[in-house]
């Protein structure tokens, strides 16, 4: 019966599960004899799962970033899609990182907490020195990498910029290069079809990952930092359920709700994987067939904002440096506020291909203004429940620039959309 069930449904089920699953077998008095097996075997279920998106994420950036750029020759307002792109990209971003600090002035999270308490995380934790100028190489480096390489290292950020320029050089040529056209959109439509294969793991694959989650989470830690998490959550909340939702009715005529339902699967893939570029395969089967985008556009879209837009990012490296400057007793300026502002964006932007990357960025806000860099070891055991919603956040801003860049093609796109 549960077979007949729609994907959307499966899904939902298998979230529900997982996290029931999850607290039971990790919180209560289960005997360890059933939940080691239990949580084994909810653990290779999403490892399979999470594994073939990893898979399959590579060539779908490349086939479909490719394909939508050197198919953007047959739309005449493509110079105005671009500049569209980044300056939504770069609004939303700063009123993200701007409502992470406004919330952490008014609510102060931190404030008056002992830090005591997490002195031993923080003496044992070994941290890299990097500097804005020391990652500034690293990024342009990670831009820039052997093609091949940065595939078989699943360096996404060099295999968009290749992909761009493939696409780029693929729309100069325009017929001399119709047959290498001809193939990238078939070898596009052979992607998609095997991320449709691997949807109907989905529902399995995000209950493994959600039961694992919750069964490995420290409650103690969660309960220690409870206002800080609350804060966080709420802000993220705020900007993804009533900002950015905002924007999309008001520059699109999208209402939330059909927004919402449409990009269910992509959003509860996300909370469960804390990974744009996981969701991706998800996020562009949504966003094409239940939001109507042109598989173009969303293809152009898409893998660029997988790595460019992280408003969810943004926010909470902001939010998490003010939190450090308040554990420690240290107020920062107005001018010290901006500059955490303006490093949480350009950190969000894509880290480079170096062990502990999103680590490595949140050391850049803490030293752009002299906090110390060791209170990473306090957000290390938070950041993952934490990373899941922001993580949807992230996902939400591309969809939405999708429906955006769609709508300046076709100002009647709404009016298609039957979800």
């Amino acid at each position: 019966m549960i077979l007949r069930w729609t994907l959307n449904t499966q899904i939902l089920l298998g979230a529900a599960i997982g996290i029931a699953a999850g607290y039971i077998l990790g919180h209560t008095s289960c005997p360890p004899t059933v939940a080691s097996p239990l949580l084994f075997i909810f653990g290779l279920f999403g490892k399979i799962f999470i594994s073939l998106l990893k898979m399959i994420v590579v060539p779908l950036v490349f086939t479909s970033l490719t394909a939508g750029i050197a198919n953007l020759q047959l739309t005449p307002q493509t110079h105005r899609m671009w500049w569209t792109l980044f300056l939504f990209f770069l609004f939303t971003t700063t009123v993200a990182a701007a409502t992470g600090l406004l919330a952490a002035n008014i609510f102060k999270p931190g404030a008056g907490l002992d830090i005591h308490v997490f002195k031993d995380s923080m003496s044992a934790y070994t941290w890299r020195p990097l500097s804005l100028d020391g990652f500034g190489p690293e990024f342009v480096q990670a831009l820039f990498a052997n093609p091949v390489t940065a595939m078989a290292q699943n360096n996404i950020l060099a295999v968009i910029v290749f992909a761009m320029l493939t696409g780029i050089a693929i729309f100069a040529l325009n017929k001399r290069a119709q047959t290498v056209l001809t193939f990238i959109n078939e070898l596009s439509e052979i992607i998609m079809t095997m991320v449709g294969w691997i949807m109907r793991l989905a529902p399995l694959g995000i209950m493994g990952l959600l039961a694992e989650l919750v069964a490995h989470q420290d409650l103690h830690l969660l309960n220690v930092l409870n206002t800080y998490i609350a804060v966080v959550m709420g802000t993220t909340f705020l900007h993804g359920f009533v900002t950015l939702p905002a924007i999309l009715w008001l520059t699109t005529g999208i209402r939330p709700w059909v927004f919402f339902r449409a990009v269910k699967d992509a959003l509860i893939t996300a909370f469960a994987t804390s990974s744009s570029s996981a969701t991706l395969p998800v996020g562009l089967r949504c966003v094409t067939q239940n939001l109507k985008v042109d598989k173009n556009i969303a293809g152009f879209v898409l893998p660029i904002g997988a790595t460019l837009n992280m408003d969810g990012t943004a926010l909470y490296e902001a939010m998490a440096a003010l939190f450090v400057a308040n554990l420690c007793g240290i107020h920062l300026s107005l001018a010290q506020q901006i500059i955490v502002g303006l490093t949480a964006m350009v950190a969000a932007v894509g880290a480079p291909g170096i062990p502990s990357a999103g680590m490595v960025t949140m050391m850049m806000v803490l030293q752009a203004v002299g906090l110390p860099v060791e209170a990473v070891a306090i957000l290390i055991p938070i950041d993952r429940p934490l990373d899941t919603l922001r993580t949807v956040v992230n996902v939400e801003g591309d969809y939405i620039a999708a429906c955006l860049i769609q709508k300046t093609v076709d100002p009647r796109h709404n009016s298609k959309i039957v979800v």
